[in-house]
């Protein structure tokens, strides 16, 4: 919602007026000089909507704040245009609307074009949420991260990775949701103030790693050619691409990385294909390039990567991961019912480059049981199971 500035009106009255915490309007504005605001300047105010209202016989703007629990100059602010003794019945008002509801519905088949819709609307409302393209897919699709939080720890997550997954982007998406309701309705989120967490946190989410590839599990093969031939010749001559997990150039993208790269790819189809195939090269793949290229310039202090399926969260690799990874992983366990596991005989995967490289913690967290991709019945089992992870990565 947008407000314009009145003479002695401060960022810090409108975190009193509106009930926010002020430094969610100072990253919601950060182009403003806090201290300099000039009458007339438009100013976001995060969480709420300005909402059409038509006036009601015996209306007042004091009744009409009462019935919705605001402060009279909180409706005012927003209707300097009109006169508030000579309101007509018939008229129309605008109303400040605290939103306290979820906008992500993540319980739902959740494509490339859902995800996109909800992050706009997203930043929409919640401006200080700020999102940047990282890169593109094969077929030219922006991959976004999401940014949340001006602490110094730098944490990372990520989800669909592997197309057939992509239940683990929904998921996700409706924990930043939940975040961003906490933050700006001042609630808990499991007895934590998720404040401090924004206070000491920079939280970066790439919520959909392999858009092209989810597309097609969801939605089918494309409709332009080449692609859509040459993927379903991939794909043995069949249209059913529930168990891909490649990009839509038939290659894994968490065998991409260049942690024993060269192990994995001898024991793995020598071909593209529905999964498993690492590429001619490590980050010969643009989701791969895009993925390297953010966690260099990042300088992450952990990353969680989520799949499905199994309820276990891999953490080690070559033993070259710190002594504070196991700390970490038995608080994820506690929290989520997971089962620890430190490695398996599996390279080239994401998690596995950071903690080479970084000698930092990472974490590969693999959500539900059964058969890829997982029936949307287990999203609500899910998302209550990894909150506690998502909230334990950042107060860890």
């Amino acid at each position: 919602m947008d407000v314009i500035v009145r003479r002695g009106d401060s960022l810090w009255y409108y975190s009193q007026l509106f009930h926010l915490n002020l430094q969610l309007i100072l990253d919601s504005n950060r182009e403003l000089q806090p201290n300099q605001l000039s009458i007339g300047q438009r100013i976001r105010i995060p969480g709420f909507v300005a909402q059409d209202y038509q006036v009601q016989p015996g209306d007042s703007l004091w009744s009409i704040a009462r019935n919705r629990n605001l402060p009279l100059d909180a409706v005012l602010l927003v209707n300097q245009n009109i006169n508030p003794n000579q309101l007509q019945v018939g008229q129309m008002i605008k109303v400040p609307i605290r939103i306290t509801w979820r906008l992500v519905q993540g319980r739902q088949f959740y494509d490339y074009t859902k995800m996109m819709r909800d992050i706009r609307q997203l930043q929409s409302v919640y401006p200080f949420m700020q999102v940047s393209t990282i890169g593109e897919s094969v077929l030219g699709n922006d991959i976004p991260e999401l940014l949340i939080g001006n602490g110094t720890k730098r944490i990372h997550y990520n989800a669909s990775f592997h197309a057939n997954e992509w239940i683990t982007t929904p998921v996700l998406m409706t924990f930043i949701n939940d975040y961003l309701l906490s933050l700006t309705n001042q609630n808990l989120i499991r007895g934590i103030v998720t404040s401090r967490l924004y206070e000491q946190t920079s939280l970066s989410i790439v919520p959909m790693v392999n858009p092209d590839g989810v597309s097609l599990v969801i939605n089918g093969p494309p409709e332009a050619e080449p692609w859509r031939s040459r993927v379903v010749e991939l794909n043995r001559g069949r249209t059913d691409f529930s168990d891909w997990k490649a990009n839509i150039r038939g290659v894994d993208l968490n065998d991409q990385f260049p942690a024993k790269w060269e192990e994995e790819r001898a024991r793995n189809p020598d071909e593209p294909g529905p999964r498993d195939y690492g590429g001619e090269r490590p980050l010969s793949e643009p989701e791969a390039v895009a993925m390297a290229e953010l966690t260099r310039r990042r300088d992450f202090a952990r990353v969680l990567a989520f799949h499905t399926q199994g309820r276990v969260i891999y953490w080690g690799y070559e033993n070259l991961e710190p002594p504070e990874s196991e700390i970490i992983v038995n608080e994820f366990a506690r929290v989520s019912g997971y089962e620890p596991v430190k490695t398996i005989e599996s390279w080239a995967g994401y998690k596995d480059w950071f903690i080479q490289d970084w000698r930092r913690p990472g974490f590969t967290v693999e959500l539900g049981r059964g058969v890829n991709p997982l029936p949307l019945t287990q999203f609500d089992e899910i998302y209550q199971d990894v909150l506690g992870i998502f909230l334990a990565g950042l107060y860890m």
